[in-house]
């Protein structure tokens, strides 16, 4: 029987979900996407679990969707459904990121309310080069992480950059060394699970309709902009 490509964890009112292809290092497929997505929206429905951490297992977090196979509509709406997910969720959610954080695995990433990173984590944004369009509500969350200029040179230039510039930007929320990040995040979604549930919601929401106020636009105007590139790659195919 394969590994399943999902593992779940718990820890006290700590549900951690870790994506486990570390062959592909994590790299996004169907079968993954459709785990977390189910995974997410089960956490949101159980009173027991009050924080969620986001994790990928070996050498890296996620190095983005998995690109073996030519991307479909399919692929396209799971990607997004687990972004819309990570953000509506009324648990707060905590991403640990390490080594590669790439693509859409880096838009997850910025979906999450509070990310932690190693001091190995790698972050890139190849999407532009490669003739696809971002996912994940990216051209929402990075701007309003990082400003309107930087979220624009790294997307067009795509262009790698470590875990110190990330935080330096905005993008995560702490540094720490690799071999503390497991504890470092847990911790912080231990003092998150001690919130009343009610608060920790209410903070989340109130900041994303505020501070993402137009993230469900910004989803599918994606969304519209990959099917239209991927409808004019095909019109050109010789």
């Amino acid at each position: 029987m394969n590994e399943s490509k999902l593992l779940v964890e718990r820890d006290g009112g700590v549900l951690t979900l870790v994506l486990n292809r570390p062959g592909k290092l994590n790299a996004i497929d169907n079968d993954l996407a459709a785990a977390l997505l189910d995974a997410l929206d089960a956490a949101a429905m159980d009173s027991s679990v009050r924080a969620i951490r986001l994790r990928g297992n070996g050498r890296a977090f996620c190095a983005g969707r998995d690109v073996s196979e030519a991307p479909t509509d399919k692929d396209l709406e799971l990607v997004q459904a687990v972004a819309m997910s990570i953000v509506r969720n009324p648990k707060p959610v905590v991403a640990a990121v390490h080594g590669w954080t790439v693509g859409a695995g880096l838009e997850w990433m910025m979906n999450a309310d509070i990310v932690y990173a190693a001091d190995n984590a790698r972050f890139k944004l190849p999407e532009a080069s490669i003739g696809v369009f971002v996912t994940g509500g990216l051209v929402a969350t990075l701007p309003a992480a990082v400003g309107l200029s930087r979220a624009k040179g790294l997307m067009l230039l795509g262009e790698e950059f470590s875990g110190a510039q990330a935080a330096d930007w905005g993008l995560v929320y702490r540094v720490c060394p690799a071999e503390d990040l497991d504890a470092a995040s847990l911790d912080a979604c231990h003092r998150l699970a001690a919130l009343k549930p009610k608060v920790a919601s209410e903070f989340k929401r109130v900041l994303n309709l505020f501070g993402l106020e137009g993230f469900a636009r910004a989803v599918d105007e994606e969304s519209k902009v990959q099917r239209a590139l991927g409808r004019d790659d095909e019109e050109h195919v010789p």
